[in-house]
């Protein structure tokens, strides 16, 4: 019997409260099953990852394509999600709670808000403006009544700021703006993690592992409740695939095949009968 909405989010929920757990992020309905039949407890969506299972450039895909590819994943697997919902497709805070609550509409367990403009000459919203749009999308979930987390994510790191504390000045405020869970892509010393954590507790701390480093367990030691890996694992994908066709193209050899995944094994996974 499929898992109830409100089950999943409660689920969800439950598992900010302690301990650490991984958010895998599929791109597909395929991955999303995948991870699911492995163990996971929940999943995370990836804007990168989807975007180039499209065939286009990350932070390229419309609101509408979002949502579209939203409703398949929750649709997809009994578990959680959570939504990479970039900056909410819309530079005012109006349109921030306007596509909030499209997104709520997907079945989605949380949703994340990002401060990035997409403008290389402001990189970031204004430190006020970006407290604004948290707040709108904290006032549009609760005008919802749906049990929803709200992820405050400072893309700070990602844009070229090198200083943690304009970083983490900016995760305080969405967290007093609302944000359930604080995320900063790109914090990943071990002494900047513990130091975000100490600033923003006793609210969860998401941390993106995109390449080797500190391990699931040293990053739960440290206090890290949610790790997450964006489009890591699409890209683990595509690198096999490029590794693949290149050796066929320059060697005439089809010697990577015999680390592909099993017919019968990936047969039996997506057997929905």
């Amino acid at each position: 019997m499929p898992v109830s909405l409100e089950r999943k989010r409660a689920l969800f929920r439950s598992l900010h409260e302690d301990g650490c757990f991984v958010l895998p992020n599929p791109w597909d309905i395929g991955s999303a099953r995948m991870f699911a039949a492995m163990g996971f407890k929940a999943l995370a969506s990836t804007s990168s990852g989807y975007a180039w299972s499209r065939g286009r450039a990350d932070n390229s895909m419309t609101c509408d394509d979002i949502l579209a590819h939203l409703t398949e994943l929750c649709a997809a697997t009994d578990l959680p999600v959570n939504a990479d919902f970039e900056a909410g497709f819309s530079d005012t805070a109006e349109g921030v709670a306007t596509n909030v609550r499209r997104c709520i509409g997907t079945g989605v367990a949380g949703l994340s808000i990002e401060d990035a403009t997409g403008d290389a000459r402001q990189p970031l919203y204004d430190f006020h403006e970006a407290v604004e749009r948290i707040a709108a999308a904290r006032n549009a979930i609760d005008a919802s009544g749906a049990d929803v987390m709200l992820i405050g994510r400072c893309e700070g790191f990602l844009t070229g700021e090198t200083d943690l504390s304009k970083v983490i000045r900016r995760l305080v405020a969405y967290s007093e703006a609302g944000a359930e869970c604080l995320y900063a892509p790109g914090v990943i010393r071990r002494d900047a993690v513990a130091e975000v954590v100490r600033a923003v507790a006793p609210k969860p701390v998401n941390i993106l592992m995109g390449a080797p480093g500190l391990s699931v367990a040293e990053l739960a030691a440290l206090g890290v409740r949610r790790i997450s890996v964006g489009g890591a694992m699409a890209r683990v994908a595509w690198g096999a695939v490029e590794r693949s066709a290149r050796e066929i193209l320059e060697q005439g050899a089809f010697d990577s095949f015999g680390q592909a995944a099993k017919y019968a094994d990936l047969n039996h996974l997506f057997d929905m009968k």
